[in-house]
């Protein structure tokens, strides 16, 4: 019978081709699948946000954040989507000398930018609905005081929790592609996602989405008042200190989450492994 997975050399070379084919694409196809990956794991993050709000309790609330923000992880593997914490391990390609170094930061970059524009689309959509008017403006103050705590994290804090992240992100991808079908995909996926989001550890895409949603309701004075985060608290909430203390250390710490998880398979699988006879 044949098995329906993949063992982990041969998540290797499937990976290597799997990065191969994402630089090999016209940058409006890439450009178009980072906007939908964008714009899917900013749902995860609405869905999860809206469960988890009014949970006092921070475990229960992280846990309900972990059931439902996976849903965004699925959406990207399975419709089709191009997320930058995922093309990290296009590192693969580069290192078996199938994708230039030059090819690999591309995609990178034109991948970021796509996924900031499809995560502020959905902030900018969600922060114009009523949704935050939900418990007597509970969820807008949930979601300042998101947007705050990330937009003013120490340089050395977000990096750090940037790396543990994609360490989690590319061993949960890694599951993902040993199964053949989509049951086994869905598994890998959600239980991976589901500690990422207990975590606290910080996606730069998913930032694309908290914090910007939180600089939206700002300009809302009703919401505002609604929330009562004090103002002193606001005044730090700004577009400078979201990309100078999150996404530029977020984006680092992911990066080199990901290529660790990359560059420890490829040495144990193509350097340290002899070829059976």
């Amino acid at each position: 019978m044949a098995k329906n997975y993949l063992a982990p050399n041969e998540i290797v070379e499937y990976t290597t081709d799997a990065g191969h084919a994402k630089v090999n694409r016209t940058l409006m196809a890439v450009f178009l699948m980072a906007v939908m990956a964008g714009v899917y794991i900013a749902l995860g993050g609405l869905a999860s946000s809206t469960a988890a709000h009014a949970i006092h309790d921070k475990g229960v609330a992280k846990l309900v954040t972990g059931a439902v923000f996976p849903i965004g992880l699925m959406f990207v593997v399975l419709n089709g989507a191009d997320l930058f914490t995922g093309n990290c391990l296009i590192v693969l390609s580069t290192l078996e000398k199938r994708t230039k170094i030059s090819d690999f930061f591309k995609n990178l970059g034109i991948v970021l930018a796509g996924n900031f524009v499809g995560a502020v689309f959905i902030a900018f959509l969600q922060a114009n609905t009523g949704l935050f008017r939900m418990s007597e403006g509970g969820f807008a103050a949930y979601a300042l005081k998101t947007a705050i705590t990330k937009s003013n994290l120490p340089f050395t804090e977000a990096l750090c929790l940037a790396i543990i992240c994609n360490i989690f992100v590319c061993a949960g991808i890694w599951m993902i592609y040993s199964a053949k079908d989509v049951t086994g995909k869905i598994l890998a996926g959600f239980f991976s996602i589901f500690a990422f989001a207990i975590s606290g550890a910080e996606h730069v895409v998913a930032n694309m989405y908290y914090v910007p949603v939180g600089l939206f309701i700002k300009m809302n004075p009703e919401l505002v008042e609604m929330s009562g985060v004090a103002l002193d608290k606001l005044d730090t909430l700004t577009w400078g200190n979201f990309f100078v203390n999150n996404v530029i250390p977020v984006t680092i710490g992911n990066f080199i989450g990901g290529i660790l998880v990359g560059i420890a398979y490829y040495i144990i699988y193509k350097k340290c492994t002899k070829p059976v006879q």
